[in-house]
This record gives structure tokens, sequence and C-alpha cells, in this order.
């Protein structure tokens, strides 16, 4: 077949993924699958005089454990993160750099906000300090192009290289961005998925006064609770998801295992609202259509999607809507589960955390839970997979993220 074939079929062979659940992909997927949610009071700074005070940050961590204590010092919690689930990923992959052609291999690792660490203390610096004492990393590590550009420098890829920035959509369209590269190509390898650490006092004050996260700091571990009539907002989330994605033939020729192949993907706009997505879901509903077309798929041929379900009052009604507006009758037989539920909201690591469940979720044939699924919104009655893992034959898997601006972005994997 043609390299520049679109065609050209796509597959995952390497999942990373840090999280408040895990630091790497068997104990995130061990959490997951025993509905242990990572949710509890801020630890990274005093949040006493914030409405919320939870979050599902990721503890126990020290970046120089996990890379150069030099490169740890100087870049943002956000590169760590996405550095090592790349890291993780290019290992579990078995690509060997020695015997690939760099020029072949890229890196698209997005965040939808950036060193938001980096850019807050050295903001102090220069308030307390003066600008001769600002850090000459600063925009190097705030950037949010750094963490593609890091790991390539470190495993040597010269292939397309950059970030991507669409709020909470980042990792799905990393990851399908990167999809289209090879199919179309320009790379027959590539790292993506997104990275996120915005678990910072500007970033808590700044969705606080927008009344967008949940203010139950009574009960952490209830808090986040997609679907649930008594739902009240999200609860941010830090982390990182990254995936090597390769062409099926390239993954044939290395001896590669296979988790599942990126099938197919797109991207819409609501053209609606900065903030709230469409209520008639129009822009999400495309994007599936466009998502499963672009497949070879109907809708009927869909096992399970990985929701958006941010626990947010408008975004779980109208996804639900979406759901069943492009589903009709299957979206009754349709699994849905929200693991936002024991992740927190990743914002523009989402994407790649959740492509990483999908992948998984083929592999095992077990299906991660909605939790704290307790009284069901009368607005959302499809099956959520309430609090439960559940066993199921798992062929196909659509997933959706939404974000800031509208944007939305849907993907579906596919058994090999």
């Amino acid at each position: 077949m043609d390299s520049s074939s679109p065609s050209r079929r796509v597959v995952i062979t390497g999942l990373g993924v840090v999280t408040s659940i895990g630091h790497d992909v068997d104990s995130f997927w061990a959490s997951l699958l025993a509905g242990r949610g990572g949710i509890h009071r801020v630890t990274l700074f005093d949040p006493s005089e914030l409405a919320c005070q939870i979050g599902a940050e990721v503890r126990d961590w020290n970046a120089a454990d996990h890379m150069d204590p030099k490169e740890a010092r100087r870049n943002d919690r956000y590169t760590h993160f996405g550095f090592v689930a790349a890291k993780q990923a290019v290992k579990d992959a078995g690509l060997d750099m020695a015997k690939e052609d760099a020029d072949r291999v890229g890196v698209v690792i997005g965040s939808g906000i950036g060193g938001m660490w980096t850019y807050e203390s050295q903001l102090k610096v220069l308030a307390e300090r003066g600008p001769r004492k600002v850090s000459p990393f600063t925009i190097p590590s705030l950037i949010g192009n750094m963490c593609s550009g890091l790991f390539a420098i470190e495993i040597g890829a010269r292939g397309p290289n950059f970030g991507v920035v669409s709020a909470c959509a980042t990792g799905t369209h990393a990851l399908g961005e990167a999809a289209h590269m090879i199919r179309r190509g320009d790379a027959d390898v590539m790292v993506a998925g997104g990275s996120e650490a915005a678990i910072t006092p500007f970033a808590y004050a700044s969705f606080c006064s927008m009344k967008a996260m949940s203010t139950r700091n009574d009960a952490p571990e209830k808090a986040c609770r997609p679907f649930d009539k008594g739902r009240d907002g999200f609860i941010m989330g830090e982390g990182a998801g990254v995936l090597v994605i390769e062409s099926l033939e390239h993954a044939q020729a290395r001896g590669a295992k296979i988790y599942c192949e990126l099938a197919g993907y797109a991207a819409t706009s609501d053209a609606f609202h900065i903030t709230q997505p469409d209520p008639e879901g129009r822009g999400l509903s495309m994007a599936m259509t466009r998502a499963m077309k672009s497949a070879g798929l109907a809708p009927d041929a869909i096992d399970y999607i990985n929701a958006h379900g941010t626990s947010t009052p408008y975004n779980d009604k109208f996804e639900t809507l979406a759901i069943k507006k492009v589903f009709g009758e299957h979206a009754r037989k349709l699994a849905v589960s929200s693991t936002k539920s024991m992740t927190g909201h990743l914002l523009g690591a989402a994407g790649g955390i959740e492509s990483v469940i999908c992948a998984k979720t083929i592999q095992t044939g077990r299906i991660a839970p909605t939790i704290n699924l307790e009284d069901t919104d009368p607005d959302c009655d499809l099956d959520y997979v309430p609090n439960v893992a559940r066993e199921a034959k798992v062929r196909t898997v659509l997933s959706n993220n939404l974000g800031f601006g509208g944007q939305n972005a849907a993907v579906v994997f596919r058994a090999v």
C-alpha cells in the first residue's frame, strides 16, 4: 500500500499515563476497575479561601525520579507528566529508535493550559524580587508545545512535532491529528496525547469565579458524579495520557503488539457559545457521526462510549441528548461511562487518558464504571455502567471530548 494512502490503517501499540489513581497504566487500570477515585482536598496550595477546595492531584510524585533532575528543575509540572507518560508509552510499544528512521517518528503532546505553575511562580518573582530575578527558563517552561519538543529531543524524533491547544478537546485532537499525519504519509510512528497540571491557585480562582467547579468540599470522594441528579460542577484533575500510534504495516513489520486500531476521528465546532455546549448537541452529534463514517462504521456497530461526562449540569444533559440523536434506538443498548468520576477532569489531558482507557477496554473486555451515580438525572437516561465495572465483549469504542470555545472531538477505536 502507498505510504500516503488515505486508507492507511493506524494502530495503537503503546500506552502511558500519570494520574491521581495510578502513575502507570497497570495501577491506573486496576484503580478504574475497582471504582477507586483519586479526588481529595487540595494539598499543592492552601485552598481555604476558594469555593472549590478539592481536586484529583498526582500525589507521592517526584519528577526527578523519572527524568533527568536538571530537566525536571527547568520544566513545568505539566511537562513532567507528559514526558513520563510518553516514556512509558514508547517502552510499552517496544519502540527502538536505533532501528527507526528518526525522520519518520513524530511527537504531538498537547496541553489545554500549559505551564501554569511556571506562569504563577515567575509572576510572583517579578512582583517580589524584580525583573532580573525572573528565570531564563520561564518561556520554554510555560509554553504549551514544550512537552512535545523535550520528548522529541529525548528520543531523537525528527518528524512532525508541535503542541495542540483546544481546551478540553486537546488530547483527542492531538491523537486524531497525529493519525492524519500517518495516513497521509508524513510519519510512520507518532507519540501523541495530552498533559495538564492546572491545580494552581490562579486556575482554581478563575474556574471558581465562573462557578464551574463542584463545592462538595465535605465529601470529595463523592463530588464528581456524572449524570447524577446531584452533580454540581467538575473536579480538576492533573496528569497525562500518551499513546504510540503507527501504521499497521509498520507495526506488523517490527512485530509490535497491537492494542487496537484508531479507526476514525472527527473535529467540529458548536459555533454557539464560548463555554456552554450547544443545547441541541449539534456539534457533538456531527463529530460522532463523522468519526464513525471515517471508520466505516454504522452507529449500531459501536459497543461502548467513553463519555466526556464532566459532572456539570449542562454537559451531561446535552451529551446524553447528542448520543440519543446519533444512535437512536441503539443508544439504549450502548454502555456509556464517565471515568472522570474517578480521575477528575484533566482538561487538555482528558482525551489522552480516556483513549488509553478505550484501548484497555478493547484489550481486556472490561468496562470501567461511572462511580457516584446514585440518583440518576431523568434527563440522563442511558446505561452509564453505574458504580461497578462490567465484563463485556467490546470490539468498537467511541470517545468524546468537548472544549471551551465550542470545540468537539470524537475518536473511534476498533479491535484488530
